[in-house]
């Protein structure tokens, strides 16, 4: 079990949510063998060892962030974040082909020691980081609770594409209901209470179709999913 650095300061829910969101993820990425690493995720065309290490290049990028102050007042929140996604078109795989090829070249421990090391790091710089800076982070700048709500959805939900073939649990409540908050404020209305969180992330990223219930129910809005990516 990964040890979690606790905040220096009183820690706002999305930290603690981030916490959770990649103690877990490490949890499952270090008990992962050879074989786990080649099983399918629900991201196309990426086996596990891909995902793993999209989770990595994710944590770099956030440790890049968190260091880079923004001068500017924000322009994007934790929910207007998503609205520039541009989907995963990609015709040629070049993508995912660049993805496969880099995965690869990565022993399976080096990946996940390397994934481990960097959450933590991310999780400490980001308890050190006040919740009302401005950071700049993808072209845009976020204070930087906003951004760590992004870094817990995208932790979420790719926990949820990292463990559809593995016997292993999937993300918990706190990160998941960062989810939900996100996935409520891109469709401009809560989805209803019925639906769990899990299920509504999985529609709501277009991991799953919706059924015929959920169709009528989002009427209109259904040709909008998925709203993040």
């Amino acid at each position: 079990m990964t040890a979690w650095p606790a905040s220096v300061t009183p820690a706002s829910p999305a930290l603690s949510a981030l916490r959770i969101a990649y103690s877990d993820l490490t949890t499952i990425a270090l008990s992962i063998d050879e074989e786990d690493a080649w099983r399918p995720t629900r991201c196309p065309g990426w086996v596990v060892r891909d995902l793993l290490l999209q989770l990595l290049q994710d944590a770099q990028a956030a440790l890049v962030a968190l260091a880079t102050p923004a001068a500017g007042p924000p322009d994007r929140d934790a929910v207007t974040y998503w609205s520039d996604g541009s989907g995963n078109h990609d015709p040629e795989f070049s993508a995912l082909r660049a993805q496969r090829t880099m995965s690869s070249a990565w022993t399976l421990t080096a990946l996940t020691r390397s994934l481990s090391d960097t959450t933590r790091a991310v999780v400490t710089l980001a308890a050190r980081t006040p919740s009302d800076a401005t950071l700049a982070t993808r072209e845009h700048m976020l204070r930087a609770d906003d951004l760590i709500v992004t870094l817990a959805v995208e932790a979420a939900v790719h926990h949820l594409d990292l463990v559809v073939d593995l016997n292993r649990p999937g993300p918990r409540p706190e990160p998941l209901a960062l989810v939900r908050q996100t996935l409520d404020g891109l469709l401009g209305w809560p989805a209803p209470e019925d639906w769990s969180d899990e299920r509504w992330a999985l529609l709501g990223t277009g991991r799953v179709p919706p059924g015929g219930r959920e169709r009528r129910e989002l009427g209109a809005a259904a040709a909008e999913l998925p709203l993040l990516w």
